[in-house]
C-alpha cells in the first residue's frame, strides 16, 4: 500500500477502504476485503486472517483498537503483515467455509471475534494459532481447557459473558424498579447464549422478574420478537452478548423505542452509536489491544497453549439521557451518579 493512500489514522484507513470494492471468493460466496490486492503484497511476511460475524468487517470501526494495536507493534498491512478480512455477513452458518478459506490462504494466525467462528476454526485446524478477540466464555463453551492453561492452539481474551449478563439484569431492575417482565433477545445458536440465559434465569428468580426469552437467528426475527414481548406485556429489554445484536443495533434500539421498553445492552456501541438506553460493558478497546499483543507474541514464537486467556479488569456503565427522556423515564440521581458516562 502506498503511504499516500490514507492518512495513517484508523479513520483514514476506514475512509480508504470505503473506496474499494470487495472481492467475492467463489467458494461459498465468502466476502473478503483485502486492504491490498494479493498480487501486490510482499511475500514471506506473516499472514493474518481476521474472521468475524459483522457485515463489512474490514471497514468497521468496532475493531479499530485491535488493528491500531497491531500498527503500534509495527504490523502494517501489505508491508510487514498481510491481513485478510473474512466476514460471515451476519450468517453464522458460513463460518466453516470461512475457516477453510483461512487455511487456503495459508494464514499463519487466525484472529476471531465470535465463538462460532472460533469453533469452526478450531475444528478445521489444531495447529494454526487462533487468537480470540474478547469472546464470551471460552471455558464454558469448550474452546480452551482453562483460563490459566488454555491448551491447544486457542488463546486470547474473555468477556466473562455469563456473570456480567446477570449483573446487567440487576442494573436494569435498579434503574427501573417497577419492571417485573423483561424481554430477552438471544442468539441461541451461539454457544455462549444458553450460558447467559441460564445465568439470567437464576438472577431473575432472586429479583422477582419474569423473563420472556426470544431466540433471534436473523434480523427478520426481531420485529416478531418485540410483538411477542408486547403480547406478554414486557416492561423492559435485555440482549445477550452476541455479535448479531451489535450488527443490528440500530434496528434493535428503534424497536425498543417504538415499544417503549427501557433496555440494557452488553456493548457500549449499542448506546453510543445505536441510541439505546443503557449499557454495562467491559473495556472492550483494552481487550482488543491486548489481543493484538498476543498476535505479536505468537508471531515471535510463543505458543498459544502457554499464553493464559485474559479477562477484563474494568467495566463501564453508560446511560443515554436522551433515550431516557424519549421514554418518559426518570432515573434516580443516585443511579445516575454510578454511571461512568452520561450521553446528553
Amino acid at each position: 500500500m502506498h503511504p499516500d493512500s490514507y492518512n495513517g489514522s484508523w479513520s483514514g484507513l476506514v475512509a480508504y477502504m470505503r473506496r474499494r470494492d470487495f472481492l467475492r471468493v467463489a467458494s461459498g460466496g465468502v466476502a473478503i476485503w483485502p486492504l491490498v490486492a494479493h498480487a501486490q503484497r510482499p511475500k514471506n511476511i506473516p499472514r493474518l486472517c481476521f474472521l468475524t460475524f459483522d457485515p463489512d468487517a474490514s471497514r468497521s470501526t468496532r475493531f479499530g483498537p485491535f488493528f491500531e494495536g497491531l500498527r503500534d507493534l509495527g504490523y502494517v498491512d501489505g508491508q510487514t503483515i498481510n491481513i485478510d478480512y473474512l466476514s460471515a455477513d451476519g450468517d453464522g452458518e458460513r463460518f466453516p467455509t470461512l475457516a477453510a478459506e483461512c487455511l487456503r490462504l495459508k494464514a499463519d494466525i487466525i484472529a476471531v471475534s465470535t465463538t462460532p467462528a472460533t469453533q469452526a476454526a478450531k475444528k478445521i485446524t489444531r495447529t494454526t494459532p487462533i487468537v480470540m478477540i474478547a469472546l464470551g466464555d471460552p471455558v464454558g463453551t469448550g474452546l480452551v481447557d482453562s483460563l490459566a492453561q488454555p491448551g491447544g492452539n486457542v488463546t486470547g481474551m474473555s468477556l466473562m459473558a455469563s456473570d456480567v449478563t446477570a449483573k446487567r439484569l440487576e442494573l436494569l431492575k435498579e434503574a427501573v424498579p417497577a419492571i417485573s417482565r423483561v424481554l430477552v433477545l438471544s442468539y441461541l445458536a451461539d454457544p455462549i447464549a444458553p450460558l447467559q440465559v441460564k445465568a439470567l434465569e437464576k438472577a431473575a428468580h432472586s429479583l422477582s422478574v419474569a423473563l420472556q426469552v426470544q431466540d433471534i437467528r436473523t434480523a427478520d426475527d426481531l420485529t416478531a420478537a418485540f410483538d411477542a414481548g408486547a403480547r406478554e406485556r414486557a416492561e423492559g429489554l435485555l440482549t445477550t452478548a452476541e455479535s448479531i445484536f451489535v450488527a443490528q443495533r440500530l434496528l434493535v434500539s428503534e424497536l425498543a423505542a417504538r415499544y417503549r421498553l427501557p433496555a440494557m445492552y452488553p456493548f457500549t456501541i449499542q448506546v453510543a452509536d445505536g441510541g439505546g438506553l443503557m449499557a454495562y460493558d467491559t473495556d472492550y478497546p483494552d481487550l482488543e489491544r491486548r489481543a493484538a499483543t498476543y498476535v505479536d507474541k505468537i508471531l515471535k514464537g510463543a505458543k498459544p497453549s502457554d499464553l493464559p486467556v485474559q479477562q477484563p479488569t474494568k467495566f463501564t456503565l453508560v446511560i443515554n439521557l436522551k433515550a431516557a427522556k424519549a421514554l418518559g423515564l426518570t432515573i434516580s440521581e443516585s443511579f445516575l451518579r454510578r454511571a461512568d458516562q452520561l450521553i446528553e
